[in-house]
């Protein structure tokens, strides 16, 4: 099972998962292209993130796994199984739905802009400067995270700023392979996110025949740090009725 994060994330953000899986399961979390530890790119699309994430496989001598991503993870996720089937025994998309989304993290990249030029010397400085753009602490703490502190002493992103701020409408479009999925796909919105929309349904059945979806009450779009046990649990019962 290979679980692929969101935006500004890393691999590190699906562990709740990874562990509560583990028992059944060889879990990797891998860092996308630009961010975590993996390498940067200067054309981070779907189609090229995919990609690497399907060079890994090969490398890893993996012929097939099943996917749970979340957001951009999502994303990532769809256009592996649309472009390489093959690869993909089944997968769970967490709160995001294969269309264009309109730009919706301006606030976000002036906090982060803030951060990289404000030579930070602790995070709690980071924090102050994000304040300023960003009024949710869990975004910020989300953030913090991505945070590694260097040879002299400052505190940088370890992502690709520049490099998701190129990539972003990119990243943000819909899959664009060609052909359909036939495989099993479970989308799991937030109850209290709109990022999946009824109006979403007929695209998602439209590329992913065999699509079903649960929605996780009480939860915005981090509904796997809202509600980690019931979005475990959703995903082992829907993952662990699939062959491996």
């Amino acid at each position: 099972m290979v679980l692929l994060h969101g935006l500004f994330g890393s691999g590190n953000n699906l562990g709740g998962l990874g562990r509560a899986l583990q028992d059944s399961r060889s879990v990797y979390a891998v860092d996308l292209p630009n961010h975590g530890r993996s390498g940067w790119q200067g054309d981070a699309t779907l189609a090229t993130m995919a990609d690497s994430v399907g060079n890994w496989m090969s490398h890893q001598g993996i012929m097939r796994a099943q996917f749970v991503g979340h957001s951009l993870g999502g994303k990532v996720a769809m256009q592996l199984a649309l472009a390489q089937p093959r690869l993909v025994s089944a997968v769970v998309v967490a709160d995001i739905a294969p269309v264009d989304y309109p730009p919706g993290h301006d606030s976000v990249f002036a906090a982060l802009d803030a951060v990289a030029a404000g030579r930070c010397v602790s995070r709690s400085a980071a924090a102050e400067l994000m304040s300023v753009h960003l009024q949710e602490q869990q975004v910020i703490q989300f953030l913090l995270t991505s945070l590694r502190r260097d040879a002299d002493g400052l505190y940088r992103w370890r992502f690709n700023l520049e490099g998701l701020k190129r990539g972003y409408a990119a990243a943000w479009a819909r899959p664009g392979a060609a052909g359909t999925y036939p495989g099993p796909v479970l989308f799991i919105k937030g109850g209290e996110s709109n990022y999946i929309r009824e109006e979403h349904r007929s695209h998602i059945l439209s590329l992913f025949p065999q699509a079903t979806m649960k929605i996780m009450p009480g939860c915005g779009h981090w509904l796997h740090a809202e509600r980690p046990s019931l979005f475990n649990s959703l995903v082992r019962r829907f993952l662990l009725e699939q062959p491996n």
